[in-house]
């Protein structure tokens, strides 16, 4: 019994002492770590930023496509342009010569009338000779007119219609309803549905109905 105490006595310095020596030794060992980390973190630390490397340079065949497709893009832009104010240009003289052509036939219509008028001044007769020939040439300018389905907006016995006839005044009048229209200044005409002007006229205002 003794000689084990002895021994156990024996050894416990031993194991404190490597104990240490092998804690200090650890130490060692983690501070030679921290300064290879530290020293490899502070190598690897440039790594990290990326270099930006130049492009690299087109080659002559490269810029001459480039160029010949900008240029063939050009030239394509200007025909296009060159072509839209033609048509520009060809529209607007069909379109005077649309208008053109439509005014001929109209005025070529009314020179007969306008031949008639002229006899009509050089002529000798008496007034009521002159008045029929007036007549006779009004006759022929309304038929001129119809055939252009230009026609004359009825007023005179009609109701007063704002949409076709405008109101000059009124008049007292017991033979006719009231508000129909009673005398025409100016006469109206409509081109089918369109109103080109209205008829000027006085309306009939009638006592009779309106005390009722």
């Amino acid at each position: 019994m003794r000689k084990q105490e002895k021994k156990l006595t024996e050894l416990e310095p031993l194991e404190i002492t490597s104990g240490s020596a092998q804690s200090g030794k650890t130490e060692r060992v983690m501070q030679d770590s921290g300064q290879e980390s530290t020293s490899a973190a502070g190598e690897r630390a440039p790594d990290s930023v990326e270099s930006v490397e130049p492009g690299e340079p087109v080659s002559r065949a490269e810029f001459e496509q480039l160029k010949a497709e900008r240029d063939q893009l050009v030239d394509r832009i200007a025909r296009l342009q060159a072509e839209f104010e033609n048509a520009r240009k060809r529209a607007e003289r069909e379109r005077l010569e649309f208008r053109d052509y439509a005014t001929g036939s109209v005025v070529e219509q009314f020179l007969p009338v306008l031949d008639n008028f002229e006899l009509a001044l050089k002529s000798d007769g008496s007034a009521d000779q002159l008045r029929s020939g007036v007549a006779l040439i009004v006759k022929q300018m309304e038929d001129v007119l119809k055939q252009m389905q230009v026609l004359a907006v009825p007023a005179v016995g009609e109701a007063f219609d704002p949409r076709v006839h405008e109101a000059l005044g009124a008049v007292e009048r017991d033979d006719l309803p009231d508000q129909h229209v009673a005398e025409e200044i100016r006469r109206g005409y409509k081109l089918r549905d369109r109103l080109l002007r209205p008829a000027l006229v006085r309306v009939a205002h009638n006592p009779k109905q309106t005390s009722e």
